[in-house]
């Protein structure tokens, strides 16, 4: 049988990614139309991003401990079968209740998807060029930001938000396809995951503070950002189709910042994350003062300036998370990953609710200084971490 070239199979797992992708913020774009229809608060529609994140926090573990033993193939294809289902019955949900459960069906695909999914794309290449290869198949989740939102976006401005959620089914039958002819069968089993790391992984201090750090320092971003669209509409008076440009803007700047945020993080990450932090506060003070005055103009260069500053820190976070497991727990690398994309979307889990709160009890124009005092967290955290590091020197 003719070997499978390790490009097409990161082809496959790209656009696995960019459906993934899709599918996390789509909600975003479409809140208040997903209000209209169901006759229910900003901050209920919220639960559309907070629960599919605690779906992911839960299932990047779990599901990477429960399928230890299963063929990469079988598990990729299952995976993908099931985000499809859960896509379909957020399409066609006649209530928001089942709307919810579709949106966690499709996060618990997401979560096992991204512990498994560079663990391939490292198999499936030599060894030095196993970051690239990484880089490569990450690339489908930034294309979802630039492309794939505002585009779901645009369709359901243009048809309805059901369609929204058809067009990402289609993306998701494409990489199902793309899975079962191009990602090999013979990929290494990691076999039955002892969960003895468990304990090796949660007793370590620098592993623990480390994933207190990603939930803070990537969750505060989403006290503002799963409120954008109704921001941008409600205070700015930016009309539904100039909304859909500024998301494509803002996944240009997200794309940016994620490249920067790479090449900083290289050397001294714990210094590099916490001038991050510090531009991302401030980026989150400069939208509120924006939204304050109500200035298109303000708002605008604010939006923009968040995209820059908001995923930034992703590549520094995963990267340090990772050096400590080399370091003090070895034979966990897998699951201290799993647990880390749990941590990001504890992250996202957390902002988002205390945003939703924020906007419940006073205004979405208030939510970005909640996001400000959650980093301020992280970065006292990373302070810690210093400290800790100095003084076993």
């Amino acid at each position: 049988m003719k070997k499978i070239s390790p490009s097409l199979t990161l082809l496959a797992l790209a656009i696995n990614a960019f459906a993934i992708g899709s599918t996390e913020f789509i909600s975003v774009g479409l809140m208040p139309m997903i209000v209209n229809t169901f006759n229910i608060s900003l901050s209920q529609a919220g639960l559309t991003v907070s629960l599919y994140a605690l779906g992911v926090t839960v299932g990047a573990p779990l599901l990477t401990i429960l399928t230890g033993t299963w063929n990469r193939k079988t598990l990729m294809v299952s995976i993908m079968g099931l985000f499809i289902l859960g896509n379909l019955l957020s399409a066609f949900a006649p209530t928001f209740p089942l709307l919810l459960v579709g949106r966690v069906l499709a996060s618990l695909a997401h979560g096992i998807f991204m512990s498994i999914s560079t663990v391939i794309a490292a198999d499936v290449v030599r060894p030095e060029k196993r970051a690239s290869a990484i880089a490569l198949m990450f690339t489908g989740l930034t294309v979802a930001t630039v492309i794939g939102v505002p585009l779901g976006t645009f369709i359901g401005q243009h048809s309805n938000w059901h369609m929204s959620f058809v067009f990402i089914v289609v993306i998701g039958l494409i990489g199902l396809i793309a899975t079962s002819i191009l990602v090999p069968k013979g990929l290494p089993i990691p076999g039955k995951i002892n969960l003895s790391g468990l304990a090796r992984i949660f007793t370590n201090k620098s592993i623990l503070m480390s994933l207190f750090i990603t939930a803070f320092g990537y969750g505060g971003t989403f006290a503002a950002y799963t409120y954008l669209t109704p921001i941008l509409e409600g205070t700015f008076r930016f009309s539904a189709s100039t909304v859909v440009i500024i998301l494509v803007a803002y996944g240009v700047m997200v794309a940016i910042g994620n490249s920067l945020g790479g090449h900083l993080a290289n050397k001294n990450i714990l210094p590099a994350l916490q001038k991050m932090f510090a531009a991302l506060a401030l980026s989150l003070l400069f939208l509120f003062i924006s939204a304050s005055l109500a200035s298109q103009a303000l708002g605008l260069i604010a939006t923009l300036l968040l995209g820059l500053f908001a995923f930034m820190n992703v590549p520094g976070l995963q990267l340090y998370v990772v050096q400590l497991a080399e370091k003090f727990t070895p034979k966990d690398i897998t699951l201290v990953s799993a647990f880390n994309i749990a941590a990001f979307n504890v992250g996202i889990t957390l902002g988002s609710f205390v945003g939703g709160q924020i906007s419940k009890g006073s205004s979405v124009v208030f939510t970005p200084l909640g996001g400000i005092i959650i980093i301020l967290l992280a970065m006292f955290l990373i302070r810690l971490a210093q400290k800790d590091q100095a003084s076993k020197l």
